[in-house]
C-alpha cells in the first residue's frame, strides 16, 4: 500500500502530439453516430428480426449512454469539479457492461429460431 501512495505522488509529463485532439474528437463523433445509427435501425428492425436485435438494440443504446458518460466526465474536468468527474468516473464501465449483457442476451436469442 506504502507503494502506491508513494506511486500516486510521482508526477510525469508528457507532451500529446497535434493530432491528437482533432482524431480523438473525429472518432468520438463518429463513433457516437455510428451506435445511434446502430440502435436506431435496429429498434426499426426489431419487428421483423425478433427479439435478438432489440437486445443488439439495447446494446447500441447502452454504448451511447456511454459516449455521453465521457462527455460528462471530460466536463468535471474541464470545469475543475473532481468531485463529479471521479464520480462519473467511478462508473465509467457500467454502460460498457450493461451493452455487453444485452449483446450476449442478443446472441442467446438469436440461436433460437422463430
Amino acid at each position: 500500500m506504502v507503494m502506491s501512495v508513494m506511486l500516486a505522488q510521482i508526477e510525469t509529463t508528457a507532451t500529446k502530439p497535434g493530432y491528437f485532439i482533432p482524431v480523438f474528437l473525429g472518432m468520438f463523433m463518429l463513433g457516437a453516430i455510428a451506435w445511434l445509427i446502430a440502435a436506431v435501425l435496429g429498434f426499426a428492425r426489431a419487428r421483423a428480426f425478433g427479439p435478438s436485435a432489440r437486445w443488439f438494440s439495447f446494446a447500441a443504446v447502452c454504448m451511447l449512454l456511454f459516449h455521453i458518460q465521457i462527455i460528462a466526465a471530460g466536463f468535471g474536468v474541464i470545469s475543475n469539479d473532481t468531485g463529479l468527474a471521479f464520480s462519473i468516473l467511478t462508473f465509467l464501465n457500467l454502460f460498457v457492461v450493461l451493452g455487453a449483457g444485452c449483446a450476449i442476451m442478443g446472441f442467446i436469442k438469436l440461436t433460437n429460431p422463430r
